[in-house]
């Protein structure tokens, strides 16, 4: 049985994209929870990963790492990672590997912080670039190729890749089209989403430089997490 090393599920963005994939697909893993420490969790990590980093995997003996890498190895084993259909496929990957090295100014001004609400202080041009361009791709894949999810009737890589994007617009409130809106309440409203968005909500563990991002995008609104 595959084990997935992730980190704190109401931040790690990285961790969220294999773990919703292999839940969503009903693929069996262990899954090893290591939080993220104070300082530096490099030497904590770096016991299972070369990285330093989570996400990572390991199955008999084997060590991958990276989230898209993680994506490929599974599919191997598993053909229902990605469409069946080989234009859609191709599409998906793209997109998928778009999101892997893209959109920037998203992920640095937005991080991921499932457990609060707030409201941004600005929309920085570079911001609003990636917004223009995430809702160009979601009605893209939509509408060519039937939904509900990006590239088809199924559940695929590319929706997990884009299910820590789900969780950014409903933090900070994030405006869509209707029809990107729809889907990004598509994806919340997964199994393995509101699995993993409660156990987000129940941890206590805080990690400053996450939390310290906030005051740096906008105002804290709402704080959902426990105490």
């Amino acid at each position: 049985m595959y084990a997935l090393y992730i980190a704190n599920k109401n931040y790690s963005s990285w961790s969220l994209r294999p773990w919703v994939l292999l839940k969503t697909l009903g693929i069996a893993f262990d899954e090893r929870f290591v939080p993220f420490l104070q300082g530096s969790s490099y030497e904590e990590f770096r016991k299972f990963s070369p990285t330093g980093l989570v996400p990572c995997l390991v199955d008999r003996g084997l060590t991958v790492w990276d989230s898209l890498a993680i994506t490929e190895f599974v599919a191997e084993e598993h053909p229902q990672v990605w469409p069946a259909d080989q234009v859609a496929r191709a599409w998906a990957r793209s997109a998928t590997a778009e999101m892997h090295s893209g959109f920037s100014a998203l992920r640095n001004i937005c991080g991921m912080n499932i457990g609060v609400r707030v409201r941004m202080h600005e929309i920085s041009a570079g911001l609003q670039t990636n917004i223009d361009r995430l809702d160009e791709l979601w009605n893209e894949g939509l509408s060519r190729f039937g939904g509900p999810f990006l590239a088809g009737e199924h559940f695929t890589a590319v929706d997990a890749f884009f299910c820590p994007v789900a969780f950014r617009v409903q933090t900070y409130g994030l405006q869509l089209s209707d029809s990107s809106k729809a889907y990004c309440e598509r994806l919340l409203a997964l199994p393995a989403m509101k699995e993993w968005y409660e156990a987000g909500l129940a941890e206590t563990i805080r990690d400053e430089p996450h939390d310290e991002e906030i005051a740096l995008a906008g105002t804290l609104t709402e704080d959902l997490r426990a105490v």
